[in-house]
């Protein structure tokens, strides 16, 4: 489905989330007119029974087609109001599917600058009011507007006095009703971000449950998370107070011209203008007149506040996203390792803040490991960063086999790339999915190899599912090494040109750490590894190593060199611990 552009009106984004289901759509509005047209002939037939009573004829002909039509009526009704429901749903659905992807594209600079939770609001909240929207304001407006004109003209073959005295009413209440719209949409926009705020709040305590229970942070965390939800209390409450205003405002409007046409009607009817019956019908187009009107100011007000929140969902399409792209086939086995390099790199998260790169250059030859030591805040986490193109530099080049990353399609790139984030993030499902995120395809035999290789088979042993035991939310019921050892497997079984490792043994045991240091080193004899390193262990094995400090490349070294070479190193090397939390 195509977006339009994040600067198009909110009923031009509806009817691009519409168009899948016209066909639907329209059936609903055609069964929505068919029961509007049933109903203008209900007041036709009681002016037809009145004048046979008055005429001492018999009514059973008219009694019949009455109640076949009040049969009529609420079968179709009931029948288009299910069509429309359901073509409703499905818009939501298809924004949905719209949205989420949006967000799945996102490039990370984008979803830094947002809280998680209002994106989370948005795809939820916001694309829930688009279902009132498509129902009571594009179908609402259209049978709604038919239905009013084609009262109107009813009632104008009835008598076309009555008819002007009904209009005058009717144009009074739309004045004071087009002057509440723009306080329903100014009202619904900030309840939306209002319930946006609340989602960021909720999401930014869950996502830390336990440094807020250990904090003592609870009751206040709960009032952040109540007052973000009374906040939108407050504007959802303003803005039906004015839908209420709104509605009571066209009720009262039809109830003024029933009693106005209830007047001069009398008046008609002694002068002999008009008969009774034809007064009867009149008053009874009257009553059905509300319904129409009741329909095109739900229609305005439901607009006003399906654009709110359309054009938050604009927002989210607007934000800088990624190619849709199929996922790239993973590296053959024995496919050639990966060469990096950095050329005069320089990079900043924003512009507002400080660089984090100050000119960085360096090479790394394919196979082999490569260690990036220095203390917090060097840079090192950053250049992996840069090579997964989570970020470009803002200053001079990424090399990937020789090609700049930029020219690189970007599922190509993460294809040829095994990554173990600092940390070391599970999902929730079992662990078997876990396993298997990066590398859908891999066969059981490929699995059982790794799953040696990073010691993993006694924790599959101890699991009472085995592999199909579902390891919770981020992995809480696996210990902190073994969430990195599912990090390093599940990399390990993309066969990647190229392993970046950021802290990768850093929660684990010295058995663990000395036994996967060797994998490590396996693993390098076949491919290109970059490690981002805190202990010594790890680095004196390292084929190469930099060292960086402030977003610069001090040194470039094997352990010995950079001990009598690099003062930094040396110091760093002299305490056993290098420190790399950035």
């Amino acid at each position: 489905m195509s977006v339009p552009p994040a600067s198009a009106a909110p009923w031009r984004v509806l009817l691009a989330y519409v168009r899948p289901h016209r066909k639907a759509l329209v059936a609903g509005a055609l069964l929505s007119l068919t029961t509007g047209a049933t109903g203008l002939a209900l007041p036709l037939v009681a002016q037809e029974l009145i004048g046979d009573l008055s005429a001492d004829r018999s009514i059973s002909g008219a009694l019949v087609l009455l109640s076949l039509l009040v049969v009529a009526n609420a079968g179709i009704g009931a029948l288009g109001g299910y069509v429309l429901q359901r073509t409703a749903e499905s818009v939501v659905l298809t924004a949905r599917h719209s949205l989420t992807s949006a967000l799945l594209r996102l490039r990370i600079s984008a979803v830094d600058a947002v809280e998680p939770g209002d994106l989370l609001a948005r795809a939820t909240s916001d694309t829930t009011l688009l279902r009132a929207m498509t129902t009571n304001s594009l179908i609402g407006f259209g049978t709604g507007g038919l239905t009013l004109v084609g009262t109107l003209l009813m009632m104008g073959l009835v008598d076309p006095v009555l008819l002007a005295v009904t209009v005058g009413v009717i144009a009074v209440a739309s004045l004071v009703i087009g002057g509440i719209v723009p306080l329903i949409n100014r009202a619904g926009k900030r309840a939306q971000e209002s319930v946006g705020r609340m989602g960021a709040a909720l999401e930014r305590a869950l996502g830390a449950l336990r440094t807020v229970k250990a904090s003592g942070a609870e009751r206040r965390e709960r009032d952040a998370v109540h007052r973000a939800a009374e906040e939108s209390w407050r504007e959802s409450v303003r803005a039906a107070k004015w839908q209420a205003l709104a509605g009571n405002t066209a009720g009262l409007s039809t109830q003024v011209a029933f009693i106005t046409v209830l007047a001069v009607g009398g008046a008609r009817v002694s002068t002999g203008a008009i008969d009774v019956g034809a007064l009867v019908a009149f008053l009874l187009y009257v009553f059905y007149l509300m319904s129409p009107i009741q329909q095109l100011v739900t229609a305005v007000s439901q607009y006003q506040l399906g654009s709110a929140a359309i054009s938050r969902i604009q927002e989210v399409q607007a934000l800088p996203g990624e190619p849709d792209r199929p996922p790239a086939p993973l590296p053959t086995p024995g496919a050639e390792p990966a060469a990096v390099a950095f050329e005069n790199v320089r990079f900043r998260y924003s512009p507002e803040l400080p660089y984090i790169h100050h000119g960085v250059t360096f090479a790394v030859p394919p196979r082999g490991m490569t260690a990036f030591v220095g203390p917090s805040g060097a840079g090192k986490t950053t250049v992996f960063s840069l090579i997964e193109r989570f970020y470009d530099p803002v200053e001079g080049r990424v090399l990937l086999d020789g090609l700049d990353i930029a020219e690189w399609d970007v599922a190509a790139l993460r294809a040829a790339i095994g990554y173990v984030e600092q940390d070391a993030p599970v999902l929730s499902g079992t662990l078997r999915d876990n396993l298997l995120f990066g590398a859908p395809d891999a066969g059981e035999a490929a699995v059982s190899a790794v799953l040696a290789t990073t010691r993993l088979e006694t924790l599959v042993t101890r699991l009472p599912e085995g592999l199909d035991t579902v390891v919770g939310h981020r992995g809480t019921k696996l210990s902190g090494g073994e969430r990195q050892r599912v990090a390093i497997a599940r990399a390990l079984l993309r066969r990647p040109r190229l392993l970046l490792l950021d802290e990768a043994t850093s929660q684990l045991d010295a058995v663990n750490e000395a036994a996967l240091r060797d994998t490590v080193a396996a693993v390098a004899r076949e491919t290109t590894v970059l490690v981002v390193a805190h202990r010594l262990s790890t680095v004196t094995t390292a084929d190469r190593i930099v060292v960086m400090d402030n977003g610069r490349v001090l040194a470039v070294g094997t352990h010995t060199e950079l001990v009598n070479g690099s003062p930094l190193y040396a110091e760093l090397a002299a305490t056993q611990f290098l420190a790399a939390v950035e």
